[in-house]
């Protein structure tokens, strides 16, 4: 089939004729080629006035098409969206990639891997389903199943429609139809025939979990105006939620969310595990939503970042793909590459093309000022309780302050105790929940002074430690160097024992830096910035119903560790994508790591 008769097997489902009055339309495209139908689909999207508020498209592919490819099947009038989202477009390693696109409206979530083993991790049902035979020099086993067409149909809904070749339809025909697929009667241009997923039967499936059905767009409450909270509110009041987002301080983004500016960055490992694979995920919807909000160089920048080498943990997996090596073998600026060679680095350095530096505290000012979103300070919730359909928020004179159908508890560790001495919340003992602990720590900081910037990188650094050598503050040009790790309830702090644990990892990482740096230490040139991070016992975020299996309106957002900047934006859509029955942006088997109610893992408890 050409291009054009391919784009025409989302034309033939007449979407146009089915979306008005919905909040949400899913496709799903079992072979992505250069997204010939993710452009039609946008293009006519865009043009209906009647549209519904998201445009959900999820393309399978074997292998990421090549950008060149997917910018020439664009059309003319997509020209400033190709280029937009082909800036985006490197990094692609087997499992799903989400772009956002068009204010947010538009998401595109790529899946790279075998078509059999992205369906088992897919969880969503489809409005639109566009199905493909093998490509003509295929092998015989590249083609459609029984169980494989039982897996396309566990993503569709009653009613779903689905389009097909009609050159593939004879061989498909039986295991179609066995699986709830009724075709229409054949038309006169025989190129495409439609299907509506319409089973004689009750659909039962277990693989959805909680929230399966969408929840149709209402007022909620979240508590915690940090990192997590604020981009909770934002995910939900782009999918037309109204968010009261509540904190105990006055204003957002006192906690740990008050960073300076800190790094945005992929964990890597040599087994490539659940932590880095969900870094990664997380890393391209942070730097997406930096670029929409925030101002480049100012509040944020995709400056890359130079992890070194400290040991085997930190090299690259051997099985990865050429087209994956962007993520951290990507071709530095030419200053960059240099000043690399002359700070003697090793060759297991990695560069990450893909990364940068953000002020976390701009973040959540962006967020919260999203339309929908209203942040109240100043309210101290010391209770929860159950209280007919609603959880009501009790104050300090355990009163209700408000009551809200669905609450998300965002406020870090601070989540633990709340939930512990809730008679309507099930024993937390050796569950996620019953490991969130604060890690305190210090960073250290302070303005660059005439004659530093030759023994200073031009670009962070990451390691045992960390320095970000170049960020615009209030009172100049600053460099940030850190973090400690201390133990638990290490008050007050001892600012100059912080400041000397600093100076000795950042001689660890980079001895001509600290060396530069030391006089500012020793002349009490350097300022502290000190606060908890919340960390789980496996250092994985924790987000989804807080009582498993079943959705009573009470979730939980928390668990960053020191990697809230990657993790937050991840987190925060796929609770969206789960309240609104949307793909998630994750494969299941990454986002049942990050379940509540997960067993412990016994990982060290001061693991960063």
């Amino acid at each position: 089939m050409g291009e054009s008769s391919a784009a025409g097997l989302w034309q033939a489902c007449e979407p146009a004729l089915s979306w008005r009055g919905q909040t949400a339309w899913r496709v799903l495209d079992t072979r992505f080629d250069h997204g010939q139908r993710f452009w039609a689909s946008w293009q006519q999207w865009r043009a209906d006035p009647h549209r519904p508020r998201l445009l959900h498209f999820v393309g399978l592919t074997d292998l990421p098409t090549a950008a060149v490819g997917l910018h020439r099947a664009a059309n003319p009038a997509q020209v400033d969206d190709a280029d937009r989202l082909l800036g985006q477009w490197i990094g692609l390693l087997p499992g799903f990639h989400r772009f956002s696109l068009d204010q947010g409206q538009v998401l595109l979530t790529l899946c790279v891997g075998p078509t059999a083993q992205t369906l088992r991790e897919l969880r969503f049902q489809a409005d639109t389903l566009l199905l493909h035979g093998p490509p003509a020099q295929s092998l015989p086993e590249a083609g459609w199943d029984l169980w494989q067409i039982k897996a396309l149909a566990r993503c569709a809904r009653r009613g779903s429609r689905l389009a097909l070749a009609a050159d593939h339809v004879p061989p498909l025909l039986p295991a179609l139809q066995q699986c709830g697929f009724e075709f229409d009667p054949a038309p006169a241009d025989l190129a495409v025939r439609v299907a509506t997923y319409q089973p004689g039967w009750a659909i039962k499936t277990t693989r959805q979990g909680p929230q399966a059905a969408p929840q149709g767009a209402d007022d909620c409450v979240v508590l915690g105006a940090g990192l997590a909270g604020a981009s909770v509110a934002a995910s939900l009041a782009r999918r037309g939620w109204q968010v009261q987002v509540l904190d105990q301080a006055t204003a957002p983004a006192t906690g740990a969310s008050s960073l300076p500016a800190g790094l945005c960055v992929p964990h890597v490992s040599a087994d490539d595990c659940t932590l880095s694979r969900l870094s990664r995920c997380g890393l391209r919807l942070t730097l997406q939503q930096a670029e929409a909000l925030l101002e480049r160089g100012q509040d944020w920048d995709a400056s890359g970042v130079l992890q070194r080498d400290l040991g085997a943990g930190s090299r690259l997996p051997k099985d990865w793909p050429e087209q994956g090596l962007a993520w951290s073998k990507g071709q530095s600026p030419a200053a960059h590459a240099a000043w690399r060679q002359g700070c003697s680095a090793s060759t297991g350095d990695l560069w990450h093309g893909m990364a940068g530096w953000i002020k976390p505290a701009m973040l959540v000012q962006a967020w919260l000022a999203s339309p929908g979103v209203r942040f109240v300070g100043g309210i101290q919730v010391t209770g929860l309780r159950r209280h007919r359909d609603a959880w009501e928020l009790l104050g300090a004179d355990h009163q209700p302050l408000l009551a809200t159908r669905r609450l998300v508890l965002a406020h870090a560790h601070a989540v633990q105790p709340l939930l512990r001495d809730c008679p309507d919340v099930a024993d937390l003992q050796g569950s996620a929940l019953a490991s969130l602990h604060p890690v305190p720590g210090q960073v250290s900081w302070g303005l660059r002074q005439d004659g530093q910037s030759q023994d200073l990188p031009p670009f962070p650094v990451n390691g045992g430690g960390s320095l970000l050598p170049a960020v615009p503050l209030a009172q100049g040009m600053a460099w940030i160097a850190g973090a400690t790790y201390d133990a638990a309830g290490t008050q007050p702090p001892d600012w100059q024992q912080g400041h000397r644990k600093n100076l000795v990892r950042l001689a660890q990482l980079l001895p001509a830096a600290a060396t530069a740096l030391a006089p500012d230490f020793a002349q009490d040139r350097v300022q502290s910035w000190h606060s908890a991070r919340c960390v789980s016992a496996d250092r994985l975020p924790l987000v989804g119903p807080v009582h498993a299996g079943r959705d009573d309106g009470l979730w939980v957002c928390t668990g960053m560790g020191s990697r809230g900047l990657s993790f937050a934006v991840l987190c925060a859509e796929l609770l969206a994508a789960r309240w609104g029955a949307e793909p998630w942006p994750v494969p299941a088997s990454l986002a049942r790591a990050l379940e509540p109610r997960r067993g412990r893992t016994g990982a060290a408890p001061n693991a960063p």
